[in-house]
């Protein structure tokens, strides 16, 4: 989020409550400044995704309202050129409300009509932030509209595709570590053997079914509340502005959005912004299980588990030379954290829908768009920083698996599971292999045990 800068010198305007001191310079009218006026709370901006989108939106309004023969192909044409400006990340200084403003957003609508009617204007026309940018549109339709576009916009351009290539990367390295056996552990303690691939196909298969959840959410983020107006009746807009505004993102963005099916579902709750929210905090779990199990992994390196090495980033302590720590795991664990955390605010904001109208929507917004941006920039490091250098230490895993009593699991069929508790516990307790309690406690051949107790055997399951 952008900070918000502090005013300097002002001129006067006026809006229908009087008169207004705004920055001096400023592209923004008097109702922009009586929102910074009002909400002097956090200092921080909206997302600067949430205010392309937002042009966008009234990029596509002017179109249609001139296709429809409502608004001057002039005048439209004029609101059309400054709302790409902003689309195209100009003039952001100009955006300074504070996310926690008016529930339903109705600063930051104002906030890009009267910036897009100052660049818009000119010396022989007189474009109003009201009249002809906010033509047929309502701020209760155009800032759910703007969270669903600006979201649907992140997830389809920077968060799928990294997710499917960090899902690449985890199967690319599985597969260069598919011959090493590893003891598996369940409740942090021995379990029976698996190779480094069957465990990292765990991690993928995690990656692809979040993917697979946010694509089966998106349906629903594609429908977009614009045409509602102000209660969801579309009072003064055109009865087929919903359908051509939508079908004019569609082509702008590549994107299938459509109108919602019912306009007072679409302005009096966000569900659909929960719901992906939701999958967006499956992501974030999935992300922490993986981090920690490289952070296990890679503990030590001599008085850890020590399995494998990770890419040297930086020095880890600023008192004990030659430290090195698992940064990148540990970044992405705080992402999880405050994905779930950004989660938990989406939910409480969801519930905030009174009637025919959800009074939540700047926070919903910015938490959304928040998850989003930190799962997509992590996941790459994820891939390139973390998984892909990681190398397995064979000794480690050899010696750890050549003590691991629970071995003893596979002798359950031919010996029975008491006796092969007895075994496990003689060689936990005396600190010798198992192949050799069970010979010494069994009539079962060393070769037989051998074969019984190849842990290469025993990854591939049955009996």
């Amino acid at each position: 989020m952008r900070e918000i800068a502090k005013p300097t010198k002002s001129k006067q305007m006026r809006d229908s409550m009087g008169v207004v001191e705004v920055v001096a310079g400023a592209l923004y009218g008097a109702q922009t400044q009586r929102a910074i006026n009002n909400f002097p709370i956090s200092g921080k901006a909206m997302d600067p995704q949430f205010i392309r989108a937002l042009a966008l939106v009234k990029w596509a309004a002017a179109e249609v309202n001139a296709q429809l023969g409502l608004l001057s192909k002039n005048s439209a044409r004029s609101i059309v050129r400054a709302a790409l400006e902003v689309a195209e990340g100009k003039h952001a200084e100009q955006f300074p409300i504070d996310v926690f403003q008016t529930g339903s957003g109705t600063s930051s609508n104002m906030n890009m009509n009267e910036v897009l009617a100052t660049l818009a204007s000119t010396a022989s026309r007189t474009i109003r932030a009201n009249d002809h940018v906010n033509m047929g549109q309502s701020s209760n339709d155009v800032i759910p509209t703007t969270i669903h576009v600006a979201a649907a916009i992140e997830i389809t351009r920077k968060l799928l595709p990294s997710l499917k290539r960090l899902a690449r990367t985890i199967d690319t390295k599985a597969r260069s570590v598919r011959k090493y056996v590893k003891t598996g552990r369940t409740h942090l303690m021995d379990a029976m053997p698996l190779t480094m691939e069957q465990e990292l196909s765990a991690w993928s298969t995690q990656i692809r079914k979040g993917i697979e959840r946010i694509e089966s959410s998106m349906p629903r983020l594609l429908q977009l509340a614009q045409g509602g107006t102000a209660v969801g009746t579309g009072i003064n807009t055109h009865p087929r502005f919903a359908k051509l505004f939508a079908a004019k993102l569609k082509s702008k963005t590549g994107i299938a959005f459509r109108p919602n099916r019912n306009f007072f579902e679409a302005l009096s709750c966000q569900d659909s912004a929960v719901e992906m929210s939701g999958q967006l905090k499956v992501v974030a779990v999935s992300f922490m299980k993986i981090a920690n199990d490289i952070r296990w992994m890679n503990s030590g390196p001599l008085a850890g588990l020590g399995e494998v090495e990770m890419l040297a980033l930086q020095p880890g302590s600023s008192i004990m030379p030659g430290k090195v720590n698992p940064v990148i795991p540990e970044a992405t664990a705080m992402v999880a954290a405050q994905v779930i955390g950004n989660d938990a605010t989406i939910t409480v904001a969801g519930q905030a829908g009174n009637f025919q109208l959800n009074v939540m929507l700047p926070v919903i917004a910015d938490n959304l768009l928040s998850s989003i941006k930190l799962l997509s920039t992590t996941a790459p490091l994820l891939a390139n920083l973390a998984i892909r250098p990681l190398k397995p230490k064979p000794g480690k895993l050899s010696e750890a698996l050549a003590h691991n009593p629970i071995l003893v699991t596979a002798l359950n069929s031919v010996i029975g599971y008491e006796r092969a508790a007895q075994i496990a516990k003689t060689a936990y307790r005396e600190g010798r292999p198992i192949i050799d309690v069970a010979q010494q406690m069994t009539n079962i051949s060393r070769a037989e045990l051998v074969r019984l107790l190849n842990p290469a055997k025993l990854v591939k399951g049955g009996l």
